[in-house]
């Protein structure tokens, strides 16, 4: 009996780059369409793609109904869009994968709006500090969904879902003091 390490169907991607972003329209999604290409805070960046991206979607859909539409689509594909690249990269949960950041993000705005700059500017750091810190429920989320099949895949994208929750939690507790 061969005492050999199980062989990997393919080596790990530690750091994506162009051309596996453009290699399959999944990697090109959970990069966040280039965002977790950033060499510097990918989470932060993809979550500042994704304020602008929502401030630029909000003109050309006719209705918050419609924007939630996008964004239960967005969750669906994105699933399938993190497991790909999770698995293609053969890493459970890269951090270049942003689009987990992109849809919370969206819903966060989409909760709270409308809200000035500065209330935005404020769920932007409320959501960066429980997505990155990853306090109480935050961190027993992303403990829950590990792998790099579709639970894995969900598990990247639920840990966000729940920094989303915090950050609407902190936000409606201050609009009601």
């Amino acid at each position: 009996m061969s005492m050999s390490p199980p062989v990997s169907p393919s080596p790990s991607v530690a750091r994506p780059n162009v051309r596996f972003l453009l290699a399959h329209p999944a990697h090109f999604i959970a990069l966040g369409f280039g965002a977790g290409l950033s060499r510097v805070a990918p989470g932060t960046v993809g979550t500042a793609w994704a304020w602008l991206a929502y401030l630029v979607l909000q003109h050309w859909l006719p209705s918050p109904l419609h924007m939630g539409l996008l964004i239960a689509a967005s969750t669906v594909v994105g699933w399938w869009a993190c497991t790909t690249t999770a698995r293609d990269m053969a890493v459970a949960d890269p951090g270049s994968i942003v689009w987990d950041e992109v849809v919370a993000f969206w819903l966060v705005l989409w909760l709270a709006m409308p809200m000035g700059w500065w209330g935005q500017l404020a769920a932007f750091a409320l959501f960066r500090f429980f997505d990155a810190v990853k306090p109480g429920p935050v961190a027993w989320a992303d403990s829950q969904f590990k792998g790099l099949g579709w639970r894995g895949g969900w598990g990247i994208l639920w840990d966000d879902f729940v920094a989303a929750f915090c950050t609407l939690l902190v936000i409606a507790v201050w609009r009601f003091v």
